[in-house]
């Protein structure tokens, strides 16, 4: 067997074996003269191997002279020995050791280890074989030289290895030769099956040394650890926006470029994330797979579930400072700070209207534009947003789930249980600076001061005649088209008005 053989074997097997190195150097240093059989690839290797061992020798002679200048500075952190250089600039160094003898005598046995480092990266190890594998590994050269000789045909991707290069390609082709047996689930690597099954296991082999999290990945656990250390290294180059992962600080770019790369097949909808579009979906699809275990619920998330589940327990852990409001989400937190600091960012591009959210804009703008797209399947009733439509659907079941602790009242709204509150407590906080009438709502401030002002903003569209609220206007109309919505159950009586039909009831109780 050649000796390019042999190397070849044990990188493979990644296995260091010194005396197969100290037999070449001895072969070169003796000057024997080399079989006239031997190729000249087995040469080379002896030549590569040979070059090696010389540069071995010459750093740690650099480095014990760097000792003796006192250039190199040694500390201890822990249990590992930091090496530091000041003020010295070393070529041709490509790893350093630190010998057990050269220790201070005031370190303790326990924390005495030998570290070498890769000055070409950041590797580090305990173990010089380990260490020399890293440099003699091709793939790790070219990581230190920056060279990606290995492109793909049909993007921009650059990568080191073939190996990374054919994983590349299947996002291309959608190949997925490992499939998982227990549902359709398929993946492009052995190792990213075996991560996959342990869903299904329910097996979190990493765990996390501060607190109780469980990890399926030793990736995901590094990225967890970050959390508590508050580490985060990557960085925006556009803003001052700091990420856990690379592939965070991929997706927050995307809101600078505004590239939205993942798009539904059903509608126009785009995602800068692949799990965006999962989540999108499944509103087409109607799934959801997320059940909760203590009511029928059911979600499309699994955050949405963790979020319902408060509901059943109570906890609300996000807690405003300046106020005693207490909320189940992270959103509903920011979006009340708002109210504190009175910051209305999303601005309606028809009127003067300012909103909080960029969803309450969405929704106001519909007002101008007349959309409605939730529709009731029982009546003709539509709505601009989709509360709004749950609401109407309560009066359809008669479903009222806000009960007053108080009296035996129940709202179909929980904003209307508070206004019904109101009555027993008294309270009126919405005051008329005109004159000394309070309300209970705004929504009645705003029409009491349509009186003073003598704003009449309601029109009939068939006579002169306007009003101040939309009620009085419906009622108006119904005298146009001859239909009268108030109806007497006792009898036939029917009526343009509420007021007029309650006026009427009196007699019927009186009768009795």
């Amino acid at each position: 067997m050649s000796i390019y053989v042999l190397k070849k074997f044990l990188y493979k097997k990644r296995i260091y074996i010194p005396s197969v190195f100290m037999f070449i150097g001895v072969f070169r240093d003796l000057n024997i003269t080399p079989n006239p059989i031997a190729c000249n690839r087995c040469m080379n290797a002896i030549e590569e191997i040979y070059e090696f061992k010389q540069l071995c020798i010459q750093t740690e002679t650099t480095i014990r002279n760097l000792r003796q200048q006192g250039a190199i500075k040694e500390e201890v952190l822990g249990n590992n020995i930091k090496v530091e250089l000041s003020n010295l600039q070393i070529i041709s160094d490509n790893y350093l050791e630190i010998n057990k003898e050269e220790v201070p005598v005031c370190i303790e046995e326990s924390s005495k280890t030998e570290l070498y480092y890769c000055y070409n990266c950041n590797f580090n190890t305990n173990n010089k074989t380990i260490l020399v594998q890293h440099l003699v590994l091709e793939n790790v050269k070219l990581k230190h030289t920056g060279e990606k000789p290995f492109k793909c045909n049909i993007c921009d991707y650059c990568c080191t290895t073939n190996w990374s290069l054919r994983l590349h390609m299947c996002k291309h082709t959608r190949e997925k030769a490992f499939k998982c047996n227990l549902c359709d689930h398929g993946c492009t690597t052995k190792a990213d099956l075996k991560i996959h099954v342990r869903k299904h296991i329910g097996e979190k082999p990493f765990k996390c040394d501060i607190c109780d999290h469980c990890c399926t990945t030793k990736s995901n656990l590094k990225q967890h650890i970050r959390k508590h250390i508050g580490e985060k290294p990557f960085k925006c180059d556009i803003c001052d926006h700091c990420c856990t992962t690379k592939s965070n600080l991929k997706q927050h770019i995307r809101k600078h470029t505004g590239e939205k790369p993942f798009k539904c097949n059903i509608c126009d909808y785009c995602s800068i994330t692949k799990t965006k579009l999962k989540i999108h979906i499944r509103k087409h699809t109607g799934n959801k797979p997320y059940k909760c275990n203590i009511c029928d619920h059911c979600c499309t998330t699994k955050s949405n579930l963790k979020i319902h589940i408060r509901k059943h327990t109570g906890e609300k852990p996000f807690q405003c400072n300046i106020c005693d409001y207490c909320c189940t989400t992270k959103w509903d937190l920011t979006v009340h700070m708002l109210k504190h600091t009175g910051n209305k960012p999303y601005k309606c591009n028809i009127c003067d209207r300012c909103c909080t959210t960029k969803r309450d804009l969405k929704i106001h703008i519909r007002k101008h534009t007349g959309e409605k797209p939730f529709k009731c399947n029982i009546c003709d009733y539509c709505s601009n947003q989709m509360r709004s439509l749950k609401t109407h659907m309560r009066k359809h079941t008669g479903e009222k789930p806000f009960q007053c602790n108080i009296c035996d009242h129940c709202s179909t709204t929980k904003w209307d249980l508070k206004l019904h509150k109101r009555k027993h407590t008294g309270e009126k906080p919405f005051k008329c600076n005109i004159c000394d009438y309070c309300s209970i709502t705004k929504t009645k401030l705003k029409i009491h001061v349509r009186k003073h002002t003598g704003e009449k903003p309601f029109k009939c569209s068939i006579c002169a005649y306007c009003t101040i609220t939309k009620l009085s206007l419906k009622n108006h109309m119904s005298k146009h088209t001859g239909k009268s919505p108030f109806k007497c159950n006792t009898c036939d009586y029917y009526t343009t008005n509420m007021s007029s039909l309650k006026s009427h009831m009196c007699k019927h109780t009186s009768e009795k």
